[in-house]
């Protein structure tokens, strides 16, 4: 894959994660299909118009029971049959082997932890909107511009957790992420801006993978915020390696940082993970500002 950092995620604005926000969300950067193009910082996904196949997509994070994915279509072509499918996984974006199979249906939906289901022709025209999402009893839905909700599939295993599938496919051509929310009771919850270091501005799948220096670890898609409460600024584990107990508290105030990944974050990128507070003070004698344990 390719990096263009000539206008790096110019169009994000600066945000704080709280209590209700579900953490960043865009297309995985690095386990997309053969022909597939991301650009707008991993937000926009694109099959060359050439094929109907090797569209896949997943989500940078796993998704949360409710959580309503939004997408619109950006594109679509006549020159095939079928479209747009859209399912969830329990297999991990990066657990998987490169390439990518060429379709979703049937390839994957043959194997364990994978569902998918085509989505009628009134979902996947170009301009439509639509919000996809996984019930707490394991069934999948979709709803459209007219907020007509429409059962997709059923027997998603909740037991693990899911990420989103989507197999730009067929007549559809290409897809932009929207964001996402969840619906609690007394609030709605949603996903916020995709941090710099998240994904690059343009990722090509025709070149050679991106190396581990771009993005920490490979898990720096991975970022999400998990605060359960307004201003307590702490998460479980690490953010960064999704391992490790969080025990380093940065200058905005989130513990969300193991000791390893800490440096590492304050080297390449300088801003905390969570919030993009610039976590970079350097002081008199050209030190960077410390965190604290």
């Amino acid at each position: 894959m390719v990096k263009d950092t000539s206008n790096r995620n110019s169009d994000q604005r600066p945000h704080r994660c709280c209590w209700s926000c579900l953490g960043p969300l865009s297309f995985h950067s690095q386990s997309v299909g053969d022909m597939v193009r991301l650009s707008r910082g991993g937000l926009l996904a694109e099959r060359r118009e050439n094929t109907f196949k090797n569209g896949l997509v997943f989500s940078s994070r796993p998704l949360k029971v409710q959580e309503r994915v939004r997408l619109r279509v950006e594109k679509d072509s006549f020159n095939w049959n079928g479209g747009l499918r859209l399912g969830v996984t329990t297999v991990h974006p990066m657990a998987r082997s490169m390439p990518l199979p060429i379709m979703a249906i049937p390839n994957l939906t043959e194997t364990p932890g994978h569902w998918a289901a085509p989505v009628q022709e009134s979902f996947r025209q170009a301009g439509v909107e639509l919000e996809f999402w996984v019930s707490a009893g394991g069934t999948m839905y979709i709803s459209g511009n007219n907020g007509r909700e429409q059962k997709l599939l059923s027997g998603v295993d909740l037991s693990r957790p899911l990420w989103a599938m989507i197999d730009i496919y067929g007549q559809t051509c290409s897809i932009s992420l929207l964001g996402s929310e969840k619906r609690d009771f007394f609030c709605t919850r949603r996903s916020c801006p995709v941090p710099e270091c998240l994904t690059s501005t343009e990722v090509d799948n025709h070149c050679s993978l991106m190396t581990d220096s771009s993005c920490l670890n490979g898990n720096s898609d991975e970022y999400i915020s998990s605060l359960e409460g307004p201003g307590d600024g702490e998460t479980s584990c690490c953010v960064v390696c999704m391992e490790t107990q969080a025990s380093i508290t940065l200058p905005c105030g989130h513990r969300c940082l193991c000791n390893q990944c800490a440096s590492k974050v304050l080297r390449q990128f300088g801003t905390c993970p969570l919030c993009r507070q610039n976590i970079r003070a350097p002081s008199g004698n050209g030190r960077r500002g410390s965190v604290r344990a």
